[in-house]
């Protein structure tokens, strides 16, 4: 029985808990298996005072005797704001033991971007990509895993982690197939609400089934009563000792400490004593139990709970305004009253001098019995004595949070800083708290607009975008932005109502804010930005005379600086959205660079223009035949987003880019692994992101080009690749896209009805170019056999507009369609020719097409089996079906 099971009052709290160990035992065996044994995730839910954190120990001593490191975190309630707080704790000092040589060789190139995170190293200049320092911090403990190897993780309190390390917790638990680590988290039910609980909701569901703790029975309760105060403790009073702490396994080893201090009698007469006792050891009697130590002793012990972490004698004494003795013979009281504790050595590095609270609840307890107004003005010391500890302005800002508003300049300035400094190591969330807080100081005149401003460029990426735009607008209607800071808030408005899906007041915002300034480089920079957006915007036009106004900008742009060589970039776009000579695409394109590269301030990585323009100047190349240009570009952009530590948004973007590149080449097998990689980093930043849309629309491209028809419409209905549309643009174009996938799948009428939207939405806009918008090409062969003449129509236009155009592939494409409509020798000249134009283009695919539509019209074996070739190398399974058919058949003149 459970009752009589030998244990002693330290291990109360595993008491009934052999499943649980079993658990954990069977986790830590698989681990040691193998080098090769996949991640493991156990969550331990319970209570407070159930044992979440003695069965962490038990975890603890289970790892170590089967060889395993073992390193551990712990949240604490007063300490979520300070981001990475837990991730650190947890990885720090194994890389702090390490020489700087040694730790840089295991992260390799994420040191830089998830060393700051982990206070290893000092943060770069450029804002840290919280989506690669997340990625970063994942590989750091796949790194450290195989030199530790078997490692086990724990995470105590993890409802109190800080909101950063719940989402590294979260991607970790993403890829626990990739890393041969177990990680034990425990944590209470309650406690976390919001994006917290999101993380830790994914965190349960990718674990094994939850350890979930209950309270001890009365037997168990009554053997570790005996277990404690000896088997002559008789059951009536074993019985209150379950009814007065509910079977709680840490308030029940509080309580009969307490019996045992008092010399209390364990029988029936005794009981009746043992709620009064058990009040003393919990809340307001441990409060009261404080008291009795002295006032000094109360005062440590407040200022303990105030700094909640990095509890030592020295800093509480300057907290305390108390001299180093008298801190002292504090600490040594409340050490011996099991108030404060020193920590677990197996859990710290050496002898760090430092204290902690014997249990999360009497560390709650004694913080939440500061009086309130002391509470705040201990917090505004805390700041200073932290900030005067050389531990920074972020370490400080917890406090600064946590005070009273009250016109401190002073208190404003260090928020700003601190909010620079969440930025720098990728905790955007800390730093939009930090800025919100100083609004509400307030900040001086001359200073709100700034604040306003820094908090829209937090927020920017990391909330909702109409609260960016509330932020920039308040920002922009004050005084106090001027010069490049407020076109840049200007910029960043624009950028947030892009991604509100308001991309015409995007417009608009640009364009009057360009209208304030005379002329020179800023309003140079507000007009590239007011046509940028006007150039991916799909609606109806804005402005009838865009093309004329662009045109009559930029020609009088030499690139002398790069509000210039933005304009000579967006000249190109529009030339070759509206179809006109691809050579005069590419000479605007190639004036926008410096020596044939990007120039300094125009990267992919710098902020002050954005992706978008060099996305625009990357298509260009791509849709004129100018590939080697464009895989350049699209291959720097994948390699700066890498090398910085960009993973979210950005990366998706780059694999997306180069997808297209390898699409426009005909390498088919390789642009679905790029545009399928880019879709599940886009799923990471939230769908519905023009990001998110190009990389679907053109996977579904690849696919029907490969003939994967149904995996084609599986991807479309998966992520939702159907109308509504969004507001930007998409290329190839989103509607011929889906127009093509329809009649794929049978959709006959759909599908033109689809098409018949994309020309009048292209004829709109201007969007002539047959290749950027192919709906006519595809149209004409719908309309074959129930519309000739129509069908004939659309496609002499499109050749027209080939010709206009000038490249060999849009010629040859506007051929094979014509070739498609014909018969007879009519139909073999125009294969012929197809051919010929496609041969010399860079794109693969539609050269094997050709080829293949030419053998069969003109019975050519040759052609076909050339065709054939072509195909396998595509990776364009469609036409190699459609080749071997056409030899099988002996359609073709051997």
């Amino acid at each position: 029985m459970t009752e009589a099971r030998p244990m002693g009052a330290a291990s109360a709290a595993l008491w009934e808990r052999e499943e649980e160990i079993a658990a954990v035992e069977r986790a830590v065996d698989t681990l040691c298996a193998d080098r090769s044994s996949p991640g493991g995730l156990l969550v331990i839910r319970g209570e407070a005072g159930l044992g979440k954190t003695r069965l962490l120990a038990e975890t603890r001593c289970i790892a170590e005797q089967r060889g395993c490191a073992v390193w551990s975190a712990r949240g604490a309630e007063t300490l979520r704001s300070v981001p990475f707080n837990v991730v650190r704790q947890l990885l720090q000092p194994a890389l702090i033991s390490l020489m700087p040589e040694e730790a840089r060789e295991y992260l390799g190139d994420w040191y830089d971007v998830a060393g700051p995170a982990l206070g290893i190293t000092e943060p770069g200049e450029r804002q840290a990509d919280p989506q690669g320092v997340y990625d970063g911090l994942v590989t750091a403990v796949r790194r450290l895993a195989r030199r530790d190897w078997p490692l086990v993780l724990l995470i105590d309190d993890a409802h109190w982690a800080d909101q950063e390390t719940l989402r590294w917790l979260a991607a970790f638990a993403e890829r626990l197939e990739d890393l041969s680590v177990l990680v034990v988290v425990a944590r209470r039910p309650a406690d976390v609400s919001g994006e917290s609980a999101r993380h830790l909701e994914y965190v349960a569901a990718a674990a094994s089934p939850a350890a979930v703790l209950n309270a001890l029975t009365p037997e168990a309760t009554a053997g570790l009563t005996r277990a404690t105060l000896g088997a002559h403790a008789d059951a009536p009073f074993c019985r209150e000792v379950w009814a007065v702490t509910g079977g709680n396994p840490y308030e029940t080893v509080e309580l009969l400490a307490k019996v045992r201090d008092s010399e209390l009698e364990p029988t029936e007469t005794g009981a009746a004593e043992l709620r009064a006792l058990n009040r003393s050891a919990r809340g307001g009697g441990l409060v009261a139990r404080l008291e009795e130590l002295g006032i000094d002793a109360t005062r440590f012990a407040w200022a303990a709970a105030i700094l909640g972490t990095g509890i030592t004698v020295d800093l509480v004494a300057r907290l305390a305004t108390m001299n180093h003795d008298d801190a002292a013979r504090c600490a040594q009281l409340l050490q011996g009253a099991r108030i404060l504790t020193a920590p677990d050595p197996a859990g710290t590095q050496g002898d760090s001098g430092e204290l902690e609270f014997v249990h999360p609840l009497i560390a709650s307890a004694v913080y939440n019995s500061i009086p309130d107004a002391l509470r705040t003005a201990m917090h505004g010391i805390a700041a200073q004595v932290v900030s005067d500890s050389g531990l920074g302005a972020a370490m400080a800002s917890r406090h600064l949070l946590r005070v009273h508003p009250d016109d401190d300049e002073e208190l404003v300035a260090q928020l700003r800083e601190a909010a620079r400094e969440h930025l720098a190591v990728g905790a955007p969330g800390a730093a939009r708290h930090c800025l919100e807080r100083a609004l509400l100081e307030p900040p001086t005149p001359d200073v709100h607009a700034h604040v306003l401003y820094e908090l829209g460029c937090a927020t920017l990426l990391t909330a909702p975008p109409a609260t960016t735009i509330d932020h920039l607008r308040n920002a922009l209607a004050m005084p106090g932005l001027q010069g490049d800071e407020r076109v840049d808030a200007v910029f960043r408005l624009s950028q947030a109502l892009m991604h509100n899906d308001q991309l015409e007041e995007a417009v608009r915002t640009a364009e009057a804010e360009a209208a304030r300034h005379e002329e020179g480089p800023a309003k140079r920079r507000l007009q590239a930005v007011h046509f940028m957006w006007e150039a991916i915007y799909v609606g109806e036009a804005i402005s009838p005379d865009r093309s004329e106004r662009l045109a009559a900008l930029a020609s009088t742009c030499a690139g002398r600086d790069n509000s210039e060589r933005a304009l000579l970039m967006l000249r190109g776009f529009d030339a070759l959205i509206q179809g006109q000579s691809a050579e005069e695409v590419v000479e605007f394109c190639d004036r926008s660079l410096v020596n044939g590269r990007l120039a300094p301030g125009l990267g992919w990585t710098d902020t002050e223009w954005g992706f978008e323009l060099l996305l625009m100047l990357g298509n260009c190349y791509a849709f004129t035949d100018r590939l080697d240009r464009a895989d350049s570009l699209y291959n720097e952009a994948l390699h700066a987003y890498e090398s910085a530590g960009w993973s979210g948004g950005h990366l998706a973007l780059a694999h997306a880019c180069v997808g297209l590149g390898h699409r426009r080449r005909g390498r088919l097998r390789e642009a679905e692994a790029s545009l399928r990689e880019s879709l599940r980093l886009a799923e990471r930043v939230g769908r519905g992101l023009p990001l998110y849309w190009n990389a679907t629309c053109n996977l579904v491209d690849t696919l029907l080009a490969r003939g994967h028809v149904e995996q084609a419409w599986e991807i479309a209905e998966q992520y939702g690749f159907a109308p509504p549309y969004p507001s930007t643009i998409a290329m190839p174009d989103s509607r011929s896209v889906r127009g093509r996938l329809l009649l794929a799948v049978g959709r006959t009428e759909d599908g033109i009805a689809e098409l018949e939207a994309a020309q009048k939405a292209a004829a709109a806009r201007g969007r002539h170019n047959p290749v950027i918008v192919p709906w006519a090409l595809d149209l004409a062969r719908a309309l074959a056999t129930a519309d000739r003449d129509r069908a004939a129509g659309l496609a002499a236009d499109a050749r027209r507009q080939a010709e206009r155009f000038g490249t060999d592939t849009a010629i040859g494409e506007a051929l094979r369609c014509a070739a498609a409509l014909e018969s007879g020798q009519r139909a073999v000249r125009l294969a012929a020719q197809a051919v010929a134009y496609l041969e010399a283009s860079p794109c693969q695919y539609e050269h094997a097409a050709a080829r293949i539509e030419y053998g069969i019209v003109a019975r050519q074996d040759a052609d076909l089996e050339r065709g054939l070739a072509l195909a396998r190398s595509c990776g364009a399974d469609g036409l190699v079906a459609q080749a071997r058919q056409a030899l099988e058949s002996g359609h073709a003149v051997r």
